[in-house]
């Protein structure tokens, strides 16, 4: 396939109402990525690259990210948020040579399904790995219980596919999704969901929030900020855990 112009490439591979779906598309996606992305797509183009070679580097650059953070000082806060952009742009970037190419798979939405549980858990580790003084202290254990969190939250999302597949039905759809049956768990919802703060664990979120707790540190000359987000860390997982359960349980998801 020819290499194709930027204006055709985007027709294709970002279509109308990609970047507007209710649960698909990252706000760093939409507000700059995806203006970014494209260039790099139209790059790949170019090459031989598969868009599953893609995702396995961008999963690489996620957990490096993780490893970087785990390191201190300020630099090593610096270049895990760059990784983690990196990751996000690679992100964006393999589904648009999917779609360009044609060559979408399920191997390909499983892949990309991986790399977000590796980068996420990477991130959380190396923040509690960065938090603690002395290894392993509380603060490791607790960079690994928020990734645990993490994973639990992804897995409760995932398998609700895999329970609606067991039973014969198709994928749930984003309307089912926010439609929860009781009205009390609705509201609680929506409040939950205005403060923003489970996104603390998403790695574009907490590799910004690492980076601000270094410059706080090395300003303060302690790990003081870098400890109280990795506390906030696990408390934002164990209630996501509890409440992402209960809010699945009580949708239309599962029916």
């Amino acid at each position: 396939m020819s290499a194709p112009s930027v204006a055709e490439l985007r027709a294709v591979a970002q279509p109308e109402g990609h970047l507007t779906r209710r649960n698909g598309e990252h706000w760093a996606g939409v507000m700059y990525m995806r203006r970014l992305s494209i260039y790099v797509t139209w790059l790949l183009t170019k090459t031989s690259i598969s868009p599953n070679q893609v995702t396995w580097i961008m999963t690489f650059a996620g957990i490096l990210g993780g490893v970087v953070l785990a390191f201190d000082g300020l630099l090593a806060a610096v270049g895990s948020f760059l990784l983690i952009q990196v990751y996000l742009l690679l992100d964006c970037s393999d589904g648009e040579l999917a779609r360009w190419t044609g060559k979408t798979s399920l191997a390909g939405v499983y892949l990309d399904r991986v790399g977000a549980y590796f980068t996420e858990a990477a991130l959380l580790i190396g923040l509690g790995w960065r938090a603690s003084q002395s290894l392993p202290d509380w603060y490791t254990v607790l960079g690994f219980a928020a990734a645990l969190g993490a994973i639990l939250i992804k897995s409760e999302t995932d398998l609700v596919d895999v329970a609606r597949a067991r039973a014969g039905l198709p994928a749930a759809t984003e309307a089912s999704a926010g439609q929860i049956r009781s009205g009390l768990l609705a509201l609680g919802r929506r409040i939950v969901g205005s403060t923003k703060f489970h996104r603390i664990v998403q790695p574009v979120e907490l590799s910004i929030l690492a980076l601000i707790t270094a410059v706080i540190d090395m300003v303060v000359g302690n790990l003081t900020a870098t400890r109280v987000l990795t506390v906030a860390c696990v408390v934002a997982a164990a209630l996501q855990v509890v409440l992402h359960l209960v809010s699945i349980l009580a949708s239309r998801r599962l029916r």
